[in-house]
């Protein structure tokens, strides 16, 4: 019935309509003394009309109980009132609808007509009981409005803990949107500073062994030995983000055997800013001189602040190699200035800077001596200032509630200032 009300409604209608047909046959058969029996022809299209809109209760509240009231005249002006139950039973149920659906101001209004049009049809009808009877009616109708107001209360509650779920259950995926996105630019990131890094190492070492080959073996052998190593890093790196992505269970057996073992799947720590000085050394073999000036507390760095410099560190020194030509400079310092005097969480904010001369000089290491040419500071802006590396580098600072500035310097060569702040959760 719940499914479909309208049912419900129309068997209530009938059963009502069975019931004043039952009473009216018995008045017929067994007639009560000083009361009129109308006839059928004219009482039963009556209650017909009376009850016709029952089925339309939830749908049309206000203008069943007004239909009702208004069919309620002549179905006891008639006399037929006397001799059915329905014109009580429908007038009940047209109350506690306009009370659930409708409202306590039209329920009180339509209470209101109701005991006019009752009260004058007892004072007419029954002079001497009308005060009984009328008293019996308005009982009557408060236990019906009581129901409504009960019922009512209760749709309410459970219409509000509804929505409320629903908002609950949109705010629930819309969070899980919102992680999964957050964790795919995380990936990307990631990615790209590993793959980047070493395909850029790979392939200016590359490009000097074809070039050496012939000249100077010894010289080629050697950039093909630091190709190697730099792909078995990035492999290892990779494996080590695949082995996250399909490892859900990270607390279990597989993930320590998978830290201790050294197979495909084996976990390796994250860099951290004391791998400055490493990733410095595989640049210089690439070709790019780096001068490190590192804060003497860097170890002590949060670790998702000491990961975030030194990607910085890295994708800034990857586009110097790529862009800025051989034979350029670059200097890195990192300064971390503490939090003295701010909340205890607080600790402080930490400063990358990545210049470069872009000077263009030939690296005589790789290049054999050639004088080849390098790109100026110019053609690197059209490259790098909407490539995936800036994003990533501006992405880890807006992670540590930082800033970056990343373009040509003023004297030439090309400048990346990021500064991150450091708290102990992090």
């Amino acid at each position: 019935m719940r499914a479909r009300p309208m049912v419900g409604d129309s068997l209530i209608a009938i059963v009502l309509f069975a019931l004043d047909a039952l009473v009216y046959s018995l008045f017929v058969a067994f007639p009560a003394p000083g009361v009129a029996t109308p006839p059928w022809y004219v009482g039963l299209p009556l209650a017909v009309c009376l009850l016709a809109v029952v089925p339309f209760r939830r749908k049309y509240p206000l203008v069943m109980a007004y239909w009702i009231l208004v069919w309620t005249i002549p179905y006891v002006a008639s006399g037929f009132g006397d001799v059915g139950l329905g014109v009580a039973v429908v007038s009940c149920i047209a109350l506690y609808t306009v009370v659930v659906y409708s409202g306590r101001r039209q329920a009180a209004l339509y209470t209101a007509l109701t005991l006019v049009v009752i009260l004058t049809h007892q004072i007419l009808q029954y002079p001497g009981d009308w005060i009984v009877n009328t008293v019996t009616v308005v009982l009557s109708l408060a236990l019906c409005w009581v129901l409504g107001e009960f019922v009512g209360a209760r749709r309410a509650y459970q219409a509000e803990v509804e929505a409320r779920l629903h908002l609950l259950e949109n705010e629930r995926h819309q969070a899980t949107r919102i992680a999964v996105a957050e964790e795919r630019e995380r990936i990307a990131r990631e990615l790209h500073d590993v793959v980047a890094h070493a395909v850029s190492v790979i392939v200016v070492h590359a490009d000097g062994a074809s070039y050496a080959v012939r000249k100077d073996p010894d010289l080629a052998e050697r950039a093909i030995g630091t190709i190697s190593d730099t792909g078995r890093s990035a492999l290892s790196e990779l494996r080590r983000l695949l082995a996250i992505l399909r490892d859900d269970d990270r607390d279990g057996d597989h993930d320590d055997e998978g830290s201790r073992g050294g197979g495909e799947g084996a976990r390796t720590p994250q860099p951290t800013a004391a791998d400055l000085v490493e990733l410095a050394d595989r640049i210089e073999t690439a070709g790019l001189t780096v001068r490190l000036d590192l804060d003497e507390a860097i170890d002590e760095l949060p670790a998702g602040v000491s990961l975030g410099v030194y990607r910085i560190v890295q994708e800034a020194l990857t586009n110097s190699l790529k862009h800025a030509g051989i034979g350029t400079r670059a200097q890195v310092r990192v300064r971390w200035d503490r939090g003295a005097g701010r909340n205890a969480e607080h600790a402080g904010s930490v400063h990358v800077d990545v210049d470069d001369d872009g000077a263009g000089k030939a690296n005589p290491v790789l290049a054999g001596g050639s004088g080849a040419r390098a790109r100026r500071t110019a053609d690197r802006a059209p490259s790098t200032s909407g490539g995936n590396g800036l994003i990533g580098m501006r992405e880890r600072t807006n992670v540590h509630d930082g800033t970056l500035i990343a373009g040509p310097a003023p004297g030439g060569g090309w400048q990346v200032r990021a500064e991150l702040t450091a708290r102990l959760g992090d």
